[in-house]
């Protein structure tokens, strides 16, 4: 037995069929808006392990040693070799729908509110997957469902600074200055 049958293998997920033509495109728009809303007018970044659940949908985990391949979807940006796109959302490709950038740039991976067309795990549209989904072969999303923690952990992502929210400065207060006498 080689080394390739000893991998697990995991099933592909279609796309949703109903989301074609018009209907598509105004849940493109609704879904391109709202991400941008939740990115509010600082720049709100997801948090560090939301963002590893994303990576590890849309990335898998096999260059770091794992078992779980990339999405069937992930493509190269034909802009930026070195960047990655979705070819399942039909978003394009643009800087502004790089998956990941540098950590002080916003990528499409970093808006708060943002939908997968597979509704994977760590997306503001994830659905938790069907029981047919856990026979062999899994699906990715069971897969991810049912990773240890620990793997998660191990999930290298770049967030970049964090932007306060200024709510928060509201509840506290302003931080007092000490006057010179």
């Amino acid at each position: 037995m080689t080394e390739e049958n000893n991998k697990p293998k995991f099933r592909s997920t279609p796309l949703d069929p109903n989301q074609r033509g018009l209907k598509k495109a105004f849940s493109m728009v609704q879904s391109f808006a709202v991400a941008l809303a939740s990115r509010n007018l600082n720049n709100k970044k997801i948090n560090k392990p939301i963002k590893q659940l994303r990576v590890l949908s849309c990335f898998g985990n096999q260059d770091g040693g794992g078992e779980l391949p990339p999405c069937e979807y992930l493509q190269k940006s034909e802009t930026d070799s070195a960047k990655h796109i979705c070819g399942g959302c039909g978003c394009g490709d643009r800087q502004a729908t790089w998956l990941v950038v540098e950590s002080d740039e916003y990528g499409k991976l970093d808006y708060p509110k943002l939908a997968c067309p597979l509704q994977m795990p760590g997306f503001t549209n994830y659905i938790v997957s069907n029981p047919d989904e856990a026979v062999e072969p899994v699906t990715r999303k069971y897969y991810i469902e049912n990773i240890d923690y620990d793997s998660l952990q191990d999930v290298e992502v770049k967030i970049g600074e964090y932007v306060e929210d200024p709510k928060e400065e509201e509840k506290t207060g302003p931080v007092p200055v000490p006057e010179e006498e």
